[in-house]
């Protein structure tokens, strides 16, 4: 069958498929099972004979949206937060997964460059992160207490504004993605180049090593969850840029709808993150390494599970769900 012919008697099946999955056309389980399994054999049809065509990505797509929203209807014991982190979550995750990647390359990119600034304009540290917080720290590191500046102030007044700060800067870098994405890598920009030339300032002054034992006590939680939020940014920029089948409009509704979510799941972490530099980040250096190097792996474990491996298996045991459900 000519792929135009093919087109021509689904084109009909599928947009009912689209209004069904933007909720125009309600449907109940068992419609929606036979609506996924009739797009599942019109996708192997295409993947056999049009492998290399717009209208298998296509198909794809619009297989990937029919089958959350089965596993959703599915759903109706489980407590809403619970099936929010456990479930809901790691799927979007799944499904916007190169945008992640997308973000933590251009994360380690900026950093990149802030660290050849630093090291090729002696200037740049005092521009970048204050003169008068760069003498602070010197002053810091000559009495070996590289994370002296972590000390000021009450434990309780420093983590709520460190929290709340922490959280203006991702919802920065998540709504500026409005602009097409472009606001959301300036501001990743800003917040790396900070990054890299805060590190080699401190190597570069012979305090790496303390000041890793302190600092990324609490930087695995926020630094990380800096880059997911980068990618809501992203997501969001590219439903306005690329709406694909939908309109621009419904793109940007569902691109929103869905980013928002996954910015919803970083904040546990960064209000983690503020708690760590509110109480623990201060005593960094008079713990025993081993309790450094705990908190500082276990955390990365944590968050790199949730959001990097933990995904594919719910991605996987949801797909067999729905399989054993409709056949």
């Amino acid at each position: 069958m000519r792929e135009v012919y093919f087109i021509k008697q689904n084109k009909e099946k599928w947009l009912g498929i689209e209004q069904v999955i933007q909720g125009k056309i309600k449907k109940n389980p068992d419609d929606l099972s036979s609506l996924y399994i009739n797009l599942i054999n019109d996708l192997s049809f295409a993947q056999t004979y049009y492998p290399k065509s717009n209208t298998t990505v296509y198909l794809n797509h619009l297989s990937a949206q029919i089958f959350q929203k089965i596993y959703k209807t599915k759903r109706v014991e489980e407590n809403r937060l619970v099936y929010f982190f456990k479930t809901e979550v790691p799927l979007l995750m799944y499904q916007y997964r190169r945008y992640l990647m997308y973000a933590f390359l251009f994360f380690i990119l900026f950093t990149s460059i802030g660290v050849l600034s630093a090291i090729y304009d002696k200037d740049f540290v005092n521009i970048i992160l204050g003169e008068g917080y760069v003498n602070e720290t010197m002053e810091n590191i000559k009495n070996n207490n590289a994370v002296g500046v972590y000390q000021s102030g009450s434990t309780w007044g420093s983590t709520i504004g460190i929290i709340f700060n922490n959280i203006q800067v991702g919802a920065k870098l998540y709504i500026y993605g409005i602009a097409g994405g472009v606001g959301t890598l300036f501001a990743l920009l800003s917040n790396s180049v900070m990054l890299g030339a805060f590190q080699y300032f401190f190597y570069d002054y012979g305090a790496l090593k303390d000041s890793a034992r302190g600092i990324w006590l609490h930087g695995v939680f926020e630094i990380f969850a800096m880059v997911v939020e980068a990618m809501c940014g992203l997501i969001l920029g590219a439903s306005i840029l690329f709406p694909r089948t939908f309109s621009r409009f419904n793109s940007f509704k569902k691109g929103f709808k869905d980013s928002f979510k996954i910015f919803l799941s970083t904040i546990p972490f960064t209000v983690c993150a503020g708690i760590i530099e509110g109480y623990v980040t201060r005593h960094a250096l008079k713990m025993p390494l081993f309790m450094n190097l705990v908190i500082i792996f276990g955390s990365l474990a944590i968050i790199g599970f949730y959001y990097f491996v933990y995904p594919s298996v719910v991605y996987k045991k949801t797909n067999k769900l729905i399989n054993d459900t409709i056949l």
